[in-house]
């Protein structure tokens, strides 16, 4: 059995700010990926005296949503879309919250709809079974869409 230390088990006042071990703690999140988060403004922190950090407590929830967006494989560059109008300095309102849902949504239903039409591509291509570019001339006659550029052009939004 490990020795704890009591201030890790005493409670706080709702708006007394964390430590970054507490955060960690708390979130599971590795102090250095804290850090990380906060040099790319996904979270934010105060400074002590002593130049602490101090996290306000509702930096737990944006904490957990950017857990839960790296497990989903969703890049941070879109959490911080995502984030771009809650406020990082005050607890966000209910409604703050509701509208960054509401633009994540979106995005996701995009992000659905484009693995929906990979999947319909893909899924003609491979299940051809022809091996050959007999198919691939029906869908690109002479290879017109190499004038678009390289890569897969149907497949580009």
């Amino acid at each position: 059995m490990t020795a704890s230390n009591d201030s890790d088990r005493t409670p706080h006042a709702p708006d007394e700010p964390l430590t970054i071990g507490e955060m960690s703690r708390r979130t599971g999140v590795a102090p250095s990926a804290l850090h990380f988060y906060e040099s790319l403004g996904l979270i934010a922190s105060t400074r002590t005296a002593g130049n602490q950090r101090r996290y306000a407590r509702h930096m737990l929830r944006r904490v957990s949503l950017v857990t839960v967006a790296k497990r989903l494989g969703i890049p941070l560059s879109d959490v911080q879309e995502a984030f771009a109008d809650v406020p990082l300095t005050q607890t966000p309102s209910h409604d703050d919250w509701q509208r960054a849902s509401r633009r994540w949504k979106r995005e996701l239903e995009k992000r659905r709809e484009g693995i929906e039409r990979l999947e319909r591509e893909l899924t003609g291509c491979i299940g051809c079974g022809c091996l050959s570019m007999k198919a691939c001339g029906l869908l690109n006659p002479d290879d017109e869409l190499g004038t678009h550029g390289a890569g897969p052009q149907r497949l580009q939004d």
